[in-house]
């Protein structure tokens, strides 16, 4: 594992959030660890689906794998992201749709 400057840590971060389903999961673990099986199910996405947004976020270094016998429940990597989210939660922001469309690609951290 290594570590990245602030700046690619942001760059990160901000990547992470930009999908919707990245974003959902990244809510769902800021209330509680959970099993991919669980948030595949609350998501409304195919495990695989899951599975793939799952590893970008660990490879992103927001959230972590914790083995149970033989399943693994997922967990964020740190509680201050958390926080994080919490903070951009409260923010409210106007947006002109046109500067920011939205991905149209899936490319991984």
């Amino acid at each position: 594992m290594q570590t990245v400057t602030h700046s690619d840590a942001l760059s990160r971060f901000g990547y992470a959030l930009s999908d919707p389903t990245r974003a959902e999961i990244l809510l769902l673990l800021r209330d509680a660890p959970g099993y991919p099986s669980d948030l595949a199910d609350k998501i409304g996405v195919s495990r695989q689906i899951l599975s793939n947004h799952l590893a970008c976020l660990r490879g992103c270094g927001l959230v972590v794998a914790q083995p149970e016998g033989r399943r693994s429940r997922y967990e964020l990597a740190d509680n201050r992201i958390a926080h994080a989210l919490t903070d951009l939660l409260g923010l409210v922001l106007a947006v002109d749709p046109a500067c920011c469309p939205a991905a149209e690609t899936d490319d991984c951290c």
